[in-house]
């Protein structure tokens, strides 16, 4: 009788053991897949803070490249196109300020100055003053459908890619782009443009 008791013992104290065992590996394999889940989430987060970067510098240099055209850099392209890449890319924080009454009082001094003293309205404000409209008057429907998302993203590589190779054709190639006057700052924001939406892309693809 001692002797299956003590055989008794030693059986549960196996089966006790293989449990506890079985159990450390299932803790150890859920730490693993934990672990992994966590690098996997911080190197989005980190990809996501990168499109976000990006944002704010594309559309930085989309402004730069329409005070430049309203300046001293005049061509046949179609810059206007730069107004909508601006409102499909301009960070969330800035459009809806300008989306409030900043935007609203901003756009209201421009209708009446160009109603009531059009020979006071220079023509470097037209482009600033219809891109403040556009940001104000823009149905929160079509804003909170096409920006950051998918749409407004390939919206933005169309038009980038329209005016960079616009710009390459403008300055005789794309050698002459990086030589000519005021050429290596007007290509290298295009290119900025260009970064932003093709980041974008490949992001939400992943």
């Amino acid at each position: 009788m001692m002797g299956k008791k003590s055989y008794l013992a030693m059986r549960t104290g196996e089966v006790t053991s293989d449990l506890i065992s079985s159990d450390m590996k299932e803790l150890a394999l859920a730490a693993k897949k934990l672990a992994n889940h966590s690098v996997v989430a911080m190197k989005l987060g980190g990809l996501g803070f990168g499109t976000s970067f990006l944002e704010w510098v594309a559309s930085f240099a989309a402004i730069y490249l329409l005070i430049l055209d309203r300046t001293n850099w005049r061509t046949n392209m179609l810059t206007g196109l730069l107004i909508p890449y601006i409102f499909f890319s301009l960070p969330s924080l800035v459009f809806n300020l300008f989306r409030g009454d900043v935007g609203k009082w901003i756009a209201f001094v421009a209708v009446i100055l160009r109603l009531f003293f059009p020979r006071r309205f220079p023509d470097w404000l037209e482009m600033p003053a219809a891109l403040i409209l556009l940001l104000v008057v823009a149905p929160s429907l079509f804003a909170s459908t096409f920006r950051n998302n998918v749409v407004g993203v390939i919206i933005c590589l169309v038009i980038a890619c329209y005016l960079l190779q616009e710009h390459i054709r403008a300055s005789g190639g794309f050698r002459n782009s990086f030589t000519k006057a005021h050429g290596v700052s007007n290509t290298v924001g295009i290119i900025i443009l260009l970064v932003y939406p093709a980041w974008a892309l490949v992001i939400d693809i992943l």
